[in-house]
C-alpha cells in the first residue's frame, strides 16, 4: 500500500502547486520533463520484463491477450466510459466545475495500465517501483490539470487511493495462493506493457495498452498449467 499512499500524496502536492502557479508552466518545459520521465518509465519496464522465468509464456500471453483485448476492445470501452461521465457533468461548457476537475483527473490517474500493473506488483511482491514512477507522472500532470481545472484535481487523490488500494489488497491475497513462477511471469508481462506505455509517453507509438491487459491474467493461467 505504500506506493498507493505516496501516489495519492504526490497528486495532492502537485495539485496544490498547480493552484499556486496558475498556468505559468510552458509547454516546452512540460514536454521535456515528460520525455525524461518517459525514459525512466522505459528503464523500469525493461528491468521488470527481464525477471520473467519463461519467455515462451510471455510471448503467448501477449499474443492471446492482444486477441482477447481487441475482441472486447477494452480501450474503446474505457474511453466511452470517460466520455459518458464527462458529458454528464459538463452541463455548462462555459464554466469549469469542481466535478469536472475531479472526474477528468480521476480518469487520467486511474484508467490505465500503469495504475493496474503498479498496484498488482505492489500487492503481489511488494514492488512499488512502477507506482513510484507513476507518482511522478501523476504529480506533474496534476500541476498542469489543477492550474486550469481547479481544486477538483486534488480530490481525485481519494479515487486513486481507493482504486489502487483495492487492487493491491486483492493481489496481496492472491500472492498467498499463486506460485513464485506465476507471480514473476505476471510481473514480467505487466512490465512489458509498461515498456509499451513508455513508448506512448515518448510519442514513439500509440499502442492501445489497455487492450493488452488480459495478457497478465493469461500469464498466470499458463504458469499454473
Amino acid at each position: 500500500m505504500l506506493g498507493t499512499i505516496i501516489n495519492s500524496v504526490v497528486i495532492i502536492i502537485g495539485a496544490f502547486i498547480g493552484l499556486i502557479i496558475k498556468g505559468k508552466i510552458s509547454e516546452k518545459i512540460r514536454a521535456t520533463v515528460m520525455n525524461g520521465l518517459g525514459l525512466c518509465t522505459l528503464y523500469i519496464g525493461i528491468l521488470g520484463a527481464l525477471e520473467g522465468e519463461n519467455t515462451l509464456i510471455m510471448i503467448i500471453s501477449i499474443a492471446l491477450g492482444a486477441l482477447v483485448g481487441e475482441l472486447i476492445d477494452i480501450d474503446a470501452k474505457l474511453n466511452d466510459f470517460g466520455m459518458a461521465i464527462e458529458r454528464k457533468i459538463s452541463k455548462n461548457n462555459n464554466s469549469i466545475s469542481i466535478a469536472e476537475g475531479f472526474v477528468s483527473a480521476t480518469l487520467l490517474f486511474c484508467v490505465g495500465a500503469m495504475a493496474i500493473v503498479g498496484a498488482l506488483e505492489s500487492g503481489l511482491n511488494n514492488n512499488n517501483s512502477t507506482l513510484y514512477a507513476k507518482s511522478i507522472l501523476d504529480g506533474i500532470s496534476s500541476i498542469i490539470f489543477s492550474s486550469s481545472l481547479g481544486i477538483g484535481v486534488m480530490l481525485s487523490s481519494v479515487s486513486v487511493f481507493i482504486y489502487q488500494g483495492i487492487i493491491a489488497f486483492g493481489a496481496n491475497l492472491l500472492s498467498q495462493v499463486l506460485s513464485d513462477a506465476a507471480i514473476n511471469n505476471m510481473t514480467a508481462v505487466g512490465s512489458l506493457l509498461i515498456v509499451g506505455l513508455s513508448f506512448n509517453i515518448l510519442n514513439i507509438t500509440k499502442i492501445k495498452i489497455s487492450n493488452l491487459l488480459p495478457a497478465m491474467l493469461i500469464a498466470v493461467i499458463l504458469s499454473l498449467l
